[in-house]
C-alpha cells in the first residue's frame, strides 16, 4: 500500500516534469522561429514607437533563424520599403536596433531639407517626425557616404549633413534604415547600411508600455500607458 502510494507520487513528479519540459520547448521553438520580445531603449521611432514600449517582433516574416545548424527558414516575404524592422546593429552585432526601412538594393536616396528623395520622386511620409532644433551641422560620421555617391556627384565637393545628404546608391545584399524622429535618431545616416542577413524580424504589436526611468517616483499602475497595450504597429 505504502509502495503504491510512492509509486503514484513518482508518477505524479515525473508528469509535472514533462509538462514544465514541454512548456520549456515550446516557449524555445516560439522564440527561435515566429515571436520574440523586444523593449525600446530610445526615442529615435518617437511618433511610432515610445521609450518603454515592449514588442512582439515577428521572426517567421523574413525567414526564422535555424538554431545550431544555421541557415534560416523561407521568408514569407523580403523585407519592403516601409517595413518597421529590427535588425543587430552593423558595428556591434550584439545589441538590436529598431528603425524604419527606406531603401532597397539598388535604391537612389537623397534628403533635401530634412525630406526623403527616392528613386528621383520626394517621398510623403506621414510617419516621420521632425522636431528641428535649429542645427544642421555636418558631421565626420557622414564620410562613409563618399563611396556610394550615385554617378555624377563629385566627392571631392560633397559636403553632407543630417537634413542634406545624397543622392547615394544602396548595394546589393544591403538596406538603408532611418528613424521616425528624423531629428533624435542614430541610423543609416551615421553608420551605414544593414546588410540584410543582419534582420530579424517586424515588430507586430505592442504588449506592454511603461513610462521611462526618471518617473519611477510614479505607483506602477500610473506608470503603466494602458492605451498602448495591444497597439499594432505600422
Amino acid at each position: 500500500m505504502r509502495f503504491a502510494r510512492v509509486r503514484r507520487q513518482v508518477r505524479g513528479i515525473w508528469e509535472a516534469a514533462k509538462s514544465v519540459q514541454l512548456a520549456v520547448l515550446l516557449f524555445l521553438l516560439t522564440r527561435a522561429f515566429l515571436v520574440e520580445a523586444f523593449r525600446i531603449p530610445s526615442g529615435s521611432m518617437e511618433g511610432t514607437l515610445l521609450v518603454g514600449d515592449f514588442l512582439l517582433v515577428n521572426k517567421l516574416l523574413y525567414g526564422a533563424e535555424l538554431p545550431f545548424v544555421g541557415g534560416k527558414l523561407p521568408a514569407v516575404r523580403p523585407p519592403a520599403r516601409g517595413d518597421v524592422v529590427v535588425f543587430q546593429f552593423p558595428p556591434d552585432p550584439t545589441k538590436h536596433f529598431v528603425k524604419r526601412l527606406v531603401g532597397l538594393p539598388g535604391d537612389t536616396l537623397a534628403m533635401v531639407d530634412g525630406r526623403l528623395v527616392r528613386n528621383g520622386e520626394t517621398q510623403r511620409e506621414q510617419y516621420a517626425v521632425h522636431r528641428d532644433d535649429g542645427t544642421d551641422g555636418r558631421s565626420i560620421e557622414f564620410r562613409w557616404q563618399r563611396d556610394y555617391l550615385a554617378p555624377g556627384v563629385d566627392a571631392r565637393r560633397y559636403r553632407p549633413t543630417r537634413n542634406r545628404w545624397g543622392p547615394i546608391v544602396v548595394p546589393a545584399a544591403h538596406l538603408f534604415v532611418l528613424g521616425d524622429n528624423r531629428d533624435n535618431s542614430l541610423d543609416s545616416r551615421y553608420w551605414g547600411f544593414v546588410p540584410d542577413s543582419l534582420v530579424r524580424g517586424t515588430p507586430m504589436l505592442v504588449y506592454f508600455s511603461v513610462t521611462p526611468d526618471s518617473l519611477r517616483e510614479q505607483a506602477w499602475p500610473d506608470r503603466v500607458r494602458w492605451h498602448r497595450l495591444g497597439a499594432l504597429i505600422r
